[in-house]
C-alpha cells in the first residue's frame, strides 16, 4: 500500500476542511442534505450492528464478548459510506476543520457554523431513517432486538454525566482516527480498512458517539423504553457531544495539526 505520510494526511485534512467551509458559506442547502445522508448512513451501521450483534443470544450468553465483537465488526459500514460518498458527519468534521483553522484559513465562527448545520442535518437524517426504515418496517419489533434496543436506550441514559463525556472522548478519538487513516489511502479498500479498524474498536469497547445515539435513543423510545426526550438530551446527547468534540477536535485535529502542520499562513478570517 502506498499510503500518505502523517504530514500528507494532515495536509489532506486541511484541504478537506477548506472545502467543507466553502460548502458551508456558499451552498448551505447542499451541506444539510449531505449531513442528512451522513445521519442515515450512521443509522444504517447502527441497525446492522444491532441486528447482527444481538441476534445470537444463546451464543452471546456463554461468550459475552461475542456480541460486542459482531456489533463492532458491522457498525463501520456507516463511516465507510460517509467517507467514500462525501457525506457530512459532525463528529468527523470535529477533526477535519481544525488544521485549516489552526493555519488561519478561516475563523472559529465558520467552524461553529459548519458543526451546527451538520449536527442538525445528522439528527434529521438519523430520525427519518430510524422511523421510516427501521421502526415502521418492524425490524426491531420482535425479541431479541426489541428488548435489546430498549435496554440500550435505558443504559445510555442511566450513566453519570462525566462517564458519558469520557466515553464520548474515546468514541470520537477512535472515529476521527478512522477518518485520518482513510485520508491516508487512495483505493476504496484502503479507505474502508482505515475506517473499519478504529470504529470497530470503539463500538466493541462501548464508547458513546452522539450521532450513533441519534439512532439508538429514538429507536429505543419508539419501542417503548421509559426514556423521555429530556433525558435523552441531557443525560446522553449533551455529554456525548461535548466528549466527541474534545476527542475529535483536540485529540486528533489539533494534536496532529500541531505535530505535522507546515506552519501558519494566510490571514485569519471569520
Amino acid at each position: 500500500m502506498n499510503i500518505k505520510s502523517p504530514a500528507e494526511i494532515t495536509s489532506a485534512a486541511e484541504t478537506s476542511g477548506r472545502n467543507k467551509i466553502n460548502l458551508t458559506v456558499k451552498h448551505p442547502g447542499r451541506l444539510i442534505v449531505a449531513a442528512m445522508l451522513a445521519g442515515a448512513f450512521i443509522s444504517i451501521g447502527g441497525i446492522l450492528s444491532l441486528i447482527t450483534g444481538f441476534g445470537l443470544p444463546g451464543l452471546s450468553a456463554d461468550n459475552p464478548a461475542l456480541q460486542k465483537l459482531i456489533s463492532g465488526a458491522t457498525f463501520p459500514i456507516g463511516l465507510i459510506l460517509v467517507v467514500v460518498l462525501g457525506a457530512e458527519l459532525f463528529t468527523g468534521n470535529n477533526a477535519t476543520l481544525i488544521p485549516g483553522y489552526m493555519n488561519r484559513h478561516y475563523g472559529f465562527k465558520s467552524v461553529v457554523a459548519n458543526w451546527t448545520i451538520v449536527y442538525v442535518g445528522n439528527f434529521i437524517g438519523a430520525l427519518l431513517f430510524t422511523w421510516a426504515l427501521v421502526y415502521a418496517c418492524g425490524l426491531t419489533a420482535a425479541d431479541p432486538w426489541h428488548s435489546a434496543i430498549v435496554n440500550i436506550a435505558k443504559a445510555k441514559t442511566s450513566m453519570p454525566f462525566l462517564t458519558v463525556l469520557l466515553k464520548g472522548i474515546g468514541a470520537n478519538w477512535f472515529v476521527c482516527l478512522g477518518v485520518w487513516l482513510a485520508l491516508s489511502g487512495h483505493s476504496f479498500a484502503e479507505k474502508a480498512l482505515g475506517c473499519w479498524i478504529p470504529v470497530m474498536a470503539f463500538v466493541a469497547l462501548g464508547y458513546e458517539h452522539c450521532i450513533a445515539n441519534m439512532f439508538y435513543l429514538p429507536l429505543g423510545m419508539m419501542e417503548g423504553a421509559d426514556v423521555s426526550i429530556g433525558q435523552a438530551i441531557t443525560a446522553n446527547l449533551i455529554p456525548a457531544t461535548i466528549g466527541n468534540i474534545i476527542g475529535g477536535a483536540l485529540f486528533v485535529g489539533c494534536l496532529h495539526a500541531w505535530l505535522h502542520r507546515s506552519g501558519a499562513e494566510t490571514s485569519h478570517k471569520n
